[in-house]
């Protein structure tokens, strides 16, 4: 059997990989066509010289060489299964022998075998003619023993299946010469045997049988139909019997192949020759066109070197006269550069560990290229500055492996272009992009956003509020990028600070568990920790500083003069006092900071509303005006203290400011005066209604001072009558009547007033005062006065001198 030039350039290749020292074998099996799927072909435990755990172990993949798999290799027993069934006459037509390539490739060390598996041919078919009817147009008169060449039978089988021999059916004329040609196939001849004589026959039919060499033996039959011509002596001769050429493949349509010519020395008729194809297959026919008058044979159909590397073609000549004569033609197609090589994936890791060492091996692949010679011969490339490096292995495999650390935090996948060109001219390329995705491993802690936390809490808060949020971030993905917060144990004025804050773990929410009080803690610290899923664990800590900020939640607190409930404390004016006097200063204190704790202070109500005034920042209570003998003894003030809150907190003293004439210290003891006295016009404040019409308002301010001369008149003479029974008289007026907390003076002094009786209007005479004053007890209080030795002469003398009718009292003041 003659091998194909590509096979055998195929086969050097191969046997010259082995003899350099690839580890390489080739195992040959076969199997029979039509065979169903699922059929053992072999068991190849044997030929790899290995169990079945090493097999399994190894990683054994059959890859086929073809686009499609026929079989498929079992690693647990190691037995060669036919996947599908298989028509050795679809797959490889009339090749023989019928081989498909495949190799089972082992990793761990990668060691590739060659598997060929022949597919044996089974007599599935019956030899066929091209037609059902052959007509043979014979001269009379042709000498005998002429040979006249009858179609082969085409049978798909191949071997002892095909067509082995041809029977004619019995007539007078022609017998069935069989012969064998060189590659061992079958052809027929009709011998002319007798003479024909168109007189006697026009016409024979004979019955043409091709019987195969198969079991069961096959037969295909075709009729044959001798038409009898009229004398035509010559025949056409061609210069050559076999012509041979060569065409490039994808040679463009209509490109000339070659030329046949064929003489013939009759004339007329007899000597025009047309050519045409002689048994030539439909496959063939599309391919080329014969042109009938001229024997020119040109491309008419794309011309493809991997499909058939040759082609043979039968040419007949026929004159006028009805004679022929054959020729045939071999069109050897030269290969172009017309595939680009293919870059095939075996095997791939994808994610591939960050954390992988160097010389792992991401990827598996085969380059192969359809094309011959250096056309299909393939060089293989990837980009530079990658971790990545290609290794050259065995039968154009290659192996994409790491040569750099991996950071997926850096890069979390590549795209690695893989580049195949073979060495034809012009040079074709092919890329394929791999994608490999890094998976990640734990080698990032969490970072903190900031440094240092500084978070505002209002105090008052209410319990499960939030304080802020802290987040982390981690370089790391999907569970080791997942963080839980926590709360580091700590102190705030000794209790845990988890009695103060919590956080969420998932969140990093921070919450107050508890109300905070700023004139408590003012600010605090918190120690927080984030912790990644990771394995192992990876942890990082902040620290996060909460200030209380304050709230006006108290009200200003009066420290002078106190408003314990206790008698109020009284303020003397001497009636003569001009305006801006000084009369007292209020002081109040808040507890509270900041604006929240600045006091401004107001002068709410009064007596007599125009007479004092109140300083808005230092509480300093001064007269506006002079003060006129009208002006009421007792002057009630009412002081509002507010701070500057939102909203503002206010709180109210009262004061007491008593108004005499020429005392020549602060302080004297205040009069006891009844309830009466009070001035009711005064307490009747006219603001509240200007709203009211003019005419109420008219008559109610004519009652009003109507009402008011007449309780004047009769204060002023209840006056008069308690004045002269109730006021002591000389040095036995108590020196403690006055508030010992309600003032700063701290020194007595006694006066005494001289009242004249019946008449309306009091005269004070200030006396000098007496040191020391001694206070009088309850028991003597109601009896007869005592005293002093030295006030005895004075007592007398002005006893001797006050007029008739006046009325001394003594007054004391602290």
């Amino acid at each position: 059997m003659e091998m194909h030039p590509n096979n055998r350039q195929g086969w050097s290749f191969f046997f010259c990989l082995c003899m350099c020292g690839a580890i390489c074998e080739s195992f040959h099996y076969s199997v029979p066509e039509e065979k169903k799927s699922g059929s053992l072909v072999a068991n190849v435990l044997k030929d790899l010289k290995m169990d079945v755990k090493e097999l399994s172990a190894r990683r054994a993949r059959l890859v086929s060489e073809g686009t499609k798999q026929y079989f498929q290799l079992d690693p647990h027993n190691g037995n060669l299964i036919l996947q599908d069934r298989i028509d050795r006459e679809a797959l490889c037509g009339q090749k023989d022998p019928c081989i498909l390539h495949s190799e089972i490739v082992l990793e761990n060390p990668l060691q590739v075998h060659r598997i060929e598996v022949e597919i044996e041919d089974v007599n599935d078919n019956s030899p066929h003619f091209s037609k059902k009817e052959f007509i043979f147009e014979i001269p009379e008169h042709m000498p005998t023993n002429t040979r006249f060449p009858v179609e082969s039978a085409k049978d798909a089988d191949r071997g002892e299946n095909i067509a082995q021999n041809y029977t004619l059916s019995p007539n007078d004329h022609f017998r069935l010469d069989v012969q064998s040609h060189n590659e061992g196939t079958k052809f027929a001849e009709l011998v002319l045997e007798k003479q024909l004589d168109r007189e006697e026959e026009t016409h024979l039919f004979l019955i043409l049988s091709a019987v195969d060499g198969g079991i069961p033996k096959r037969t295909g039959t075709a009729k044959i139909i001798i038409e009898v011509l009229d004398s035509n002596d010559n025949v056409p001769v061609f210069d050559k019997n076999i012509y041979k050429t060569k065409l490039m493949e994808n040679s463009r349509l209509g490109s000339f192949v070659t030329k046949v010519e064929a003489t013939d020395r009759d004339f007329g008729s007899n000597a025009e020759i047309n050519y045409s194809f002689s048994q030539v297959p439909d496959d063939v026919q599309r391919v080329f066109n014969l042109n009938k008058h001229t024997g020119e044979l040109t491309v008419a159909e794309n011309i493809d070197y991997e499909m058939n590397q040759n082609y043979a073609v039968n040419i007949k000549a026929m004159d006028g006269g009805g004679l022929s004569a054959y020729c045939k033609v071999i069109v050897e197609i030269e290969d172009r550069n017309d595939n680009a090589p293919e870059v095939t994936i075996t095997s791939l890791i994808s994610p591939l560990p960050e954390d992988s060492p160097p010389d792992t091996l991401v990827a598996l692949f085969r380059v192969t290229d359809m094309d011959s010679g250096d056309n299909g011969r393939t060089a293989c490339t990837t980009e530079a500055n990658l971790p990545f490096m290609l290794k050259a292995s065995e039968n154009n495999y290659y192996q994409l492996v790491t040569q750099q650390p991996l950071d997926r935090e850096r890069v979390s996948e590549y795209n690695i272009t893989i580049t195949a060109t073979d060495w034809g001219s012009p040079r074709l390329t092919s890329t394929r992009i791999i994608n490999v995705q890094i998976s990640d491993v734990n080698d990032n802690a969490p970072v903190f956003e900031k440094s240092l936390y500084d978070m505002q809490l209002h105090e008052n808060n209410i319990p499960g509020l939030l304080i802020g949020l802290v987040q982390v971030n981690d370089l790391d993905t999907e569970q080791n990028a997942k963080v839980t917060y926590s709360l580091l144990p700590g102190k705030v004025i000794d209790q845990p600070v988890s009695s103060y804050v919590s956080i969420n773990s998932e969140t990093g929410n921070l919450y107050a568990i508890r109300s905070v009080d700023y004139e408590q803690v003012k600010d605090f610290q918190v120690t927080l920790r984030a912790v990644d899923s990771g394995s192992p664990p990876l942890s990082s800590e902040v620290m996060v500083r909460v200030f209380v900020m304050d709230e006006n939640d108290n009200a200003p607190f009066i420290l002078y003069p106190l408003q314990n409930g206790t008698s109020p404390s009284n303020d003397l004016v001497p009636r003569g006092a001009e305006a801006g006097y000084l009369v007292t200063k209020v002081v109040a204190v808040d507890r509270d900071s900041g604006q929240n704790s600045w006091l401004s202070y107001e002068l709410l109500k009064a007596t007599e509303p125009g007479l004092f005034t109140v300083g808005a920042q230092n509480g300093e209570v001064k007269t506006m005006r002079p003060i006129n003998k009208r002006d009421t003894f007792k002057q009630k003030l009412i002081i509002g203290v507010s701070d500057n809150g939102h909203p503002p907190q206010s709180t109210s003293a009262t004061l007491s400011v008593l108004l005499v004439d020429g005392f020549s210290d602060p302080y004297m003891k205040m009069v006891d005066i009844p309830k009466d006295e009070v001035v009711e016009g005064e307490d009747r404040t006219l603001t509240m209604y200007l709203v009211i019409c003019l005419a109420v308002i008219s008559f109610i301010f004519l009652v009003s001072v109507l009402l008011f001369i007449a309780i004047k008149i009769q204060k002023r003479r209840k006056f008069i009558e308690n004045s002269t029974l109730s006021f002591p008289v000389g040095p036995n007026f108590p020196e403690n009547c006055g508030d010992a907390d309600a003032g700063s003076l701290s020194r007595a002094y006694n006066y005494e007033v001289c009242l004249a009786g019946g008449s309306l209007n009091s005269e004070f005479r200030f006396l000098r005062p007496f040191f020391p004053l001694f206070s009088v007890e309850p028991a003597q209080s109601q009896g007869a006065p005592r005293i002093s030795p030295g006030s005895q002469d004075l007592s007398s003398h002005e006893e001797e001198s006050q007029p008739k009718g006046q009325v001394r009292v003594s007054l004391t003041f602290h």
